[in-house]
């Protein structure tokens, strides 16, 4: 049976427009397991045309005051959503920002945004960088919307998101936080060993990673697992004794300075502060409670994706994994208000690769689509308008 040349033209755009939908279905059922259940709220499941909006709105760089800089040039989707190159990101006319971009996935779990906690919803987050003078730089709110109302590309898109509503404060901020809702990754090896009993998930040493992680080194107590799903974090925050903490800082004769990705040199203090601005200190949660008790303290991060979010800590001080352990095995770095569950651990050599074979089975089974999602569709916009495929 043979079929006209029209109607295989109009087959083929089916079939194309299905691979189209299939794009925007925020995460298949799979891709979950092992995630708790998010609850039944329009703001949790936003509809493809608000996710629509949110990753253009993410991927462009006209967003910022100069057109320079865009929300996913710090939280890279091929990096995990973070950045792997620097300890902290560069900001606005190339400052060093003062933390490490935490990674987004599976960033609609959390209740308390930032490395302090200081932003209760993703909506009100986005606004957070937008604004900072040393991030986006820009001026205002207002700034910014009146900046998105002016870009022909734009036109309808809030309309038909947000049914008739137009760019503004809210509107923005919840495409963008819509977007970053639908960043979920769970179905990791250790989900189909642990939750699904599928036995041959992880090998031999990655299990005894997991006694480890859950037995001797107890990370379990900050990196929790539940009954039936894992989010690998308590949400809390805990001093650990890494960071610039206002008034114990301990000046050294050298420092390791970073000067492109992938090379370090050690330079001599007196040099280095006679050609840079001081570091700025960082208190952590105490900037958002002024409660002596949370000085030092910051955020504990899910370990889900840890593999793919190096470098680690609040101010990405530790480059691998190994480092991490060995500094944990430690037991944090002394300070008056250092967490009381850090202690040394004495862990084995053995012990100690098994816990990073271990850290490494919570990768999503999604992360590679999440990638290519984020660059279907999307159009990165240069200085002065330039437009590039990503």
């Amino acid at each position: 049976m043979k079929f006209p040349l029209v109607a295989l033209f109009l087959l083929a755009c089916l079939l194309s427009a299905c691979r189209r939908a299939d794009e925007k279905i925020p995460a298949a059922p799979d891709s979950m397991f092992g995630l708790p259940p998010l609850t039944q709220s329009p703001a949790d499941f936003p509809p493809p045309a608000k996710i629509a909006l949110g990753r253009k709105l993410f991927m462009d760089r006209r967003l910022s005051y100069n057109d320079t800089m865009s929300c996913a040039m710090c939280h890279v989707p091929e990096q995990g959503f973070t950045s792997n190159e620097l300890a902290t990101p560069i900001g606005f006319e190339g400052q060093s920002l003062r933390r490490n971009a935490p990674t987004l996935l599976n960033v609609a779990y959390v209740r308390q945004l930032f490395h302090d906690g200081r932003a209760a919803n993703l909506e009100s987050q986005a606004w957070g960088p937008l604004l900072a003078a040393d991030e986006m730089a820009n001026p205002s709110a207002d700034h910014v919307i009146r900046k998105i109302k002016a870009m022909a590309d734009y036109r309808g898109m809030f309309e038909t998101a947000f049914n008739g509503l137009e760019a503004s404060q809210e509107t923005i901020g919840a495409a963008l936080a819509g977007y970053e809702r639908t960043l979920l990754s769970g179905n990791s090896r250790f989900d189909r060993w642990y939750f699904g009993q599928e036995s041959a998930a992880m090998d031999s040493s990655e299990q005894a990673g997991f006694r480890i992680f859950s037995g001797k080194a107890n990370c379990i107590a900050c990196h929790g697992i539940g009954e039936k799903s894992a989010l690998f974090t308590d949400g809390r925050f805990h001093n650990t004794g890494i960071g610039r903490l206002p008034g114990t800082e301990k000046i050294a004769e050298k420092r390791s300075i970073q000067l492109v990705p992938g090379l370090r040199v050690d330079m001599d203090e007196r040099t280095l502060q006679s050609v840079s601005e001081p570091a700025p200190g960082d208190a952590g949660r105490y900037e958002v409670t002024h409660n002596a008790a949370d000085r030092g303290a910051y955020r504990t991060p899910t370990l889900r994706n840890i593999a793919l979010t190096a470098p680690y800590m609040h101010d990405g001080s530790l480059t691998s994994l190994e480092q991490v352990v060995e500094f944990y095995e430690r037991g944090g770095i002394d300070n008056p208000g250092k967490d009381s569950l850090l202690k040394p651990l004495h862990l084995s050599a053995d012990e100690k690769r098994d816990l990073v074979a271990f850290l490494g089975t919570l990768t999503g089974g999604n992360v590679k689509s999440l990638e290519i999602q984020a660059r279907t569709e999307a159009v990165v916009v240069g200085h002065r308008g330039a437009i590039r495929k990503p």
